[in-house]
């Protein structure tokens, strides 16, 4: 009953957490009732500002989607190809509408209409095509500061040294900021850490989401349950391992 009573619990609380979320903080709705600064038009500035301002939105929400495991479960399916070319770029969730993000619609507080948040992401999704392939080498003094396909190579690699880096979208400044910046310096290892060697299209898009459902029933306690979802992917190995050693000695 407990197994049951909690992931029914947190699968009911997680989906009105994330319609809610959504409904709340659209752009039209952040647009018409809580703006902030006035229009600032349809201008080469306001366009420049709308692509930063989505720019910089998503490398927050990109890395939130490698540290929390609720949304890690959504964005593992584009990670999921052991190779790196440019369909991997069509491989994308069918789930997203069960996350919650910083919301985009943020960019309508400063002026920036709903129609500008549409445009800045048909960019930020065109751009981020490109970078997914391994013909293109570096791309000289542009590296310092846009996200490459050299940079993006890096960010699909489950080598150690590669995982959850170079989340940006557009520029890759943000992760020199942010400390999540990693240049390519040994060959990448494409997929994930514990590649599912499938192709079926349901396994891809649910293993993550099953492996949670199982740790949610097999939790101990609401803390666990719910850790389970927002820690990192790997918190629940890591816990594992630390109460190993304990376990084997007591049955020792």
């Amino acid at each position: 009953m407990a197994a049951v009573g909690g992931v029914a619990t947190l699968t009911l609380a997680g989906v009105a957490l994330a319609s809610t979320w959504a409904e709340r903080t659209s752009p039209e709705r952040l647009w018409k009732r809580h703006r902030l600064l006035p229009d600032l038009g349809r201008g080469p500035l306001a366009v420049a500002l709308a692509i930063a301002g989505w720019d910089f939105i998503y490398y927050w929400n990109h890395r939130f989607m490698h540290e929390s495991r609720h949304l890690w479960a959504i964005h593992v399916v584009h990670h999921s190809s052991e190779r790196y070319n440019l369909s991997t770029a069509l491989r994308q969730p069918v789930a997203d509408t069960l996350g919650t993000s910083v919301p985009y619609g943020l960019l309508c507080l400063a002026g920036i209409s709903p129609d500008l948040v549409a445009t800045a992401r048909g960019v930020n999704l065109l751009y981020q095509f490109w970078i997914h392939t391994e013909t293109i080498g570096e791309l000289g003094p542009t590296e310092a500061v846009l996200n490459t396909p050299s940079h993006h190579r890096v960010h699909h690699g489950s080598n150690a040294r590669y995982l959850d880096r170079n989340h940006g979208s557009i520029l890759i400044v943000w992760d020199r900021l942010f400390g999540t910046f990693q240049r390519r310096d040994e060959p990448v290892v494409y997929g994930l850490t514990k590649d599912i060697k499938t192709f079926n299209p349901g396994r891809i898009a649910a293993h993550e989401f099953a492996a949670m459902v199982h740790d949610v029933a097999e939790s101990r306690g609401w803390v666990e349950r719910i850790s389970h979802l927002v820690r990192g992917p790997g918190w629940g190995a890591k816990q594992a391992a630390k109460s190993a050693p304990a376990e084997t000695t007591a049955a020792a």
